[in-house]
């Protein structure tokens, strides 16, 4: 009986075919939406699941407040680890990483600059089991200056993997070489943890507990309670930490689980750029609202088309049919329109994944989970879908009486047609936020990509000073940049902002003419005499720093509005400024000499925090140059500079960064997801013109007759496109209502993860509105029109 019915359904796909095509193409495209949407949650959702113990590793991150102050850290300090191993049982083994064991790798006359390469205890190859392909895991990184390759860096570096165990290399400006003790498998692009080779980390047990710099792991012992642990901690605080950071302050130890630090966690210096939840949350919606639009097209198309074949209803009952039967044929109908628009779907996934990968900055494959898995799962779900979209239909068709039925009588059809027009109204709904979402999106980036960030980011570009000797050059250096009329400023510094890892420290401000008892959590790093001007950044108060001015590097500071606001100074001028100089507790003093104007040396999602510059005490921490290029020949003004570099340097590689791309690159992910919801709006409207078009055609050939009278009687094109369209385009009017509101809230919620963002503006949804019904109008009137048109005669003679 099955058989039958799919002949059924064949032969009526066949017989009307505009209407099958609209309602595969929207089933096909929804699916193919859905689909590579799934790829990617599906790929967020499966970051550090690789490992064998991923269940049981946990990451140690701290949070305190203070009156002054407060942190969220992702990294510990290193006595960490060994402390929390030795006291609590539950915990099987603990590993630190150091991000800063970068740098330019030296082997025979060939040098490779690589920066994902970390220090690590040897106890990081047990916590997280990485596969070995040469060296045993146990005691890679026991001894000093041991290194474990990745089999990609390995072949890069030796030509082939096998022949990479106990090489020698050097690390260009390190002491000592290094001994390749280890080749692993890549790390997957599905880690937070990512890098191409580990370094032992040296015993530094003189670093105190306040040096936050390393990242610490856990493996707890099977069947242990990580919230039960979690408990225990505060004690951990009492007995190493309490005595260091004083009175107070409220602390909080945490354990993040591996497996949630990708989608879950936003602590400050975080290893790698995160994902968040919301996003999944976000996409999971949007393409399950392109699939239910596409669903929707099917409903609406499949309950219009009653009348035709409420005659064949009637015969069927006549000869036995129940309304099991009828139900059953209706649904297996459904089921085929979406195996057939699965199998497309497939093509149209196949021809679209690289693309996608493009957008999304993913690496999928169609067959990301294996052919059967995912063919039985997609199989499963076209059921599902084909089900779902036909039940409604099914029902409503197999209820006529058979009499009726037999005589062509639909009866009161108000309720089917009250349910069409919701749907349409739905459609729209979704239509208008996705459109509305997309232009405040847009917005917000331009808003990030474009807003005054208190200094000209325009032709500056800097570049890193790995060389000891060099740094020690550097007012030479500049000096000789200055010398080419491309270059219009030069300066030195401890950091290139715009990366989001600009360093804090505690330091004590005076206020009410004495020294605070308690430290101020600010950001700070050092500049020359010269940065304020490479920078354009607006001094409003006192003076610059100057380099003829011996105190300036020891007792002089600017600071920026935010830190005078923050303290209340009226007059800032003059005020102390102390901090530590050594681990022993020694403190020393500087004076504010400056207030400079409130400039971001993070990206806009953070809001800017009190600052302090110093110039550098040491010539070593010096080794960031800052240049400002004439924008006349910027080719020619970087090739300038690398020439004057390796002047100074000869061996290292010149590798610069303008700051327009450091401060972009922190929008990385908001552009991708800007893109990939204005795709998917693109193919909501799509789809939901589909289903106009085909509701528009179904509705023209329903009163052609009434069309040619109404032509034969004297009503122009006008009178008859406001007939046919005036019951389809009230639907969206009703959306417009309904999805303003929505589409503010939403929105709302989403730029509030913003410090700085654009105001909501009545037009963004009266624009989206006003498109949605112009698309519709088109669409309709398009349609209608062709009808209009017709030959009033031909219309009359159809039956």
């Amino acid at each position: 009986m099955l058989r039958n019915y799919f002949i059924i359904a064949l032969r009526n796909l066949k017989k009307h075919k505009v209407f099958s095509l609209i309602n595969i193409a929207g089933l096909a495209v929804g699916l193919t939406v859905f689909w590579l949407m799934a790829l990617y949650i599906a790929d967020e959702c499966s970051y550090d699941r690789q490992s064998a113990n991923a269940g049981r590793i946990y990451r140690v991150v701290h949070t305190a407040e203070w009156p002054t102050g407060k942190f969220r850290l992702a990294p510990t300090s290193m006595p960490f680890a060994p402390a929390l191993k030795k006291d609590y049982s539950e915990i099987e083994d603990a590993a630190r990483i150091d991000p800063e064991g970068g740098g330019t790798l030296v082997y025979q006359e060939k040098k490779f600059e690589t920066n994902e390469i970390l220090f690590a205890d040897n106890s990081l190859l047990h916590v997280f089991q990485y596969p070995f392909l040469y060296g045993d895991p146990l005691d890679a990184l026991v001894k000093p200056q041991s290194i474990v390759l990745t089999k990609s860096l390995a072949e890069k570096i030796f030509g082939s993997a096998e022949t990479a165990l106990h090489k020698t290399l050097n690390f260009q400006n390190d002491a000592g070489p290094v001994e390749v003790t280890g080749v692993m498998e890549d790390v997957p692009g599905n880690a937070h943890l990512r890098f191409s080779a580990l370094r032992s980390l040296p015993d530094n047990t003189t670093e105190g507990w306040q040096a936050f710099h390393v990242y610490t792991y856990l493996l707890l012992r099977p069947g242990t309670d990580a919230k039960k642990l979690e408990a225990k901690l505060p004690g951990f605080y009492t007995r190493y930490l309490q005595s260091k950071m004083g009175e107070g302050i409220h602390y909080n130890m945490q354990l993040q689980p591996l497996t949630s630090i990708h989608l879950h966690s936003n602590m400050e210096y975080e290893l790698s750029r995160n994902s968040d939840i919301r996003y999944i949350y976000l996409f999971s919606a949007v393409a399950l609202l392109v699939l239910i639009i596409a669903v929707i097209n099917y409903i609406n198309l499949a309950t219009a088309r009653s009348s035709i074949r409420i005659k064949e209803i009637g015969v069927r009952k006549t000869i036995g049919s129940g309304r099991q039967q009828l139900i059953l044929m209706f649904l297996s109908e459904s089921v085929l329109f979406t195996m057939i628009s699965a199998l497309i779907s497939i093509s149209l996934a196949a021809v679209l994944i690289p693309f996608f990968n493009q957008l999304s900055d993913k690496n999928l494959s169609l067959w990301q989970f294996g052919m059967f898995p995912t063919l039985g799962v997609l199989c499963s779900f076209s059921l599902i879908t084909g089900l779902a979209g036909g039940f409604y239909p099914a029902l409503f068709l197999s209820g006529f009486r058979t009499i009726p039925a037999l005589k062509g009588q639909q009866g009161n059809m108000q309720g089917n047609i009250l349910f069409r027009k919701s749907l349409v109204s739905f459609q729209f709904v979704i239509t208008i936020v996705l459109i509305a979402g997309s232009t405040i999106l847009y917005q917000q980036l331009q808003y990030m990509l474009h807003k005054d960030l208190g200094f000209n980011k325009d032709q500056v570009l800097t570049f890193h000073i790995p060389n000891p000797a060099v740094r020690a050059r550097i007012a030479d250096m500049k000096t000789r940049l200055l010398q080419n009329p491309l270059v219009q400023q030069a300066s030195g510094a401890s950091i290139a902002i715009g990366r989001n890892n600009i360093g804090s420290n505690g330091l004590k401000f005076e206020e009410n003419g004495v020294i605070a008892t308690s430290a101020r959590k600010v950001q700070s790093y050092f500049v020359d005499a010269d940065y304020l001007r490479t920078m354009e950044i607006k001094l409003l108060n006192g003076r610059n720093f100057a380099a003829d001015h011996p105190a300036d590097q020891y007792g002089s500071v600017l600071v920026n509005e935010t830190l005078v606001k923050e303290l209340g100074w009226k007059e800032p001028l003059g005020k102390r400024v102390q901090f530590k100089i050594d681990q022993e507790g020694h403190t020393g003093e500087s004076v504010v000499i400056g207030v400079v104007k409130d400039f971001n040396i993070y990206s806009l999602q953070h809001k800017i925090q009190p600052l302090v510059l110093q110039m550098p005490p040491v010539i070593r921490e010096e080794d960031n140059c800052y240049v400002r290029v004439s924008n006349g020949n910027i080719p020619a003004a970087v090739r300038y500079i690398e020439s004057v570099y390796h002047e100074f340097d000869a061996s290292s590689p010149f590798e610069y960064r303008f700051l327009d791309e450091n401060f972009s690159d922190q929008y990385r992910s908001e552009q991708k997801q800007g893109r990939i919801i204005f795709i998917f709006t693109s193919l909501a409207i799509l789809i939901a013109c589909l289903g106009l078009f085909g509701l528009v055609t179904f509705t023209v050939q329903q009163r052609t007759k009434e069309i040619g009278i109404r032509k034969v009687l004297g009503s122009g094109i006008t009178g008859i496109v406001t007939l046919v369209s005036t019951d389809l385009i009230r639907p969206v009017i009703l959306a417009i209502l309904v999805a303003t509101p929505l589409a503010w809230y939403a929105m709302h919620r989403w730029l509030e993860g913003f410090a700085y963002h654009i105001d909501i503006s009545i037009w963004v949804f009266l624009g989206a509105g006003l498109l949605a019904l112009l698309i519709a109008m088109i669409t309709v009137c398009a349609r209608a029109i062709r009808a209009a048109m017709a030959n009033p005669v031909k219309s009359l003679r159809t039956e």
